[in-house]
């Protein structure tokens, strides 16, 4: 009855490896979350310290330009392989 209890039972060995394994699991993610949340103060960082974090997402988020710049766009040809 001992025996049972020890493996099967509330507390018991088959709960703790279960319980052992959710922590890694858990572990794992806020690792992952610490990381994003490290990138993401940088940018921030970056952000408030100059224009030109500024400047770069402005002209990769809504395509804007220099005042004089010649705006060039790249369009990929086919892949045809007949010509």
């Amino acid at each position: 009855m001992l025996q049972f209890k020890l493996w099967q039972g509330a507390g018991g060995r088959a709960e703790v490896a279960q319980l052992e394994q959710a922590v890694a699991e858990q572990m794992l993610v806020n690792k992952q979350a610490r990381e994003r949340n490290s990138v993401l103060v940088a940018e921030i960082d970056d952000l408030r310290s100059g224009l030109t974090a500024i400047e770069e997402r402005a002209r990769s988020d809504l395509g804007m330009i220099k005042e004089g710049e010649t705006f060039y766009q790249i369009i990929p040809g086919s892949s045809d392989s007949d010509e």
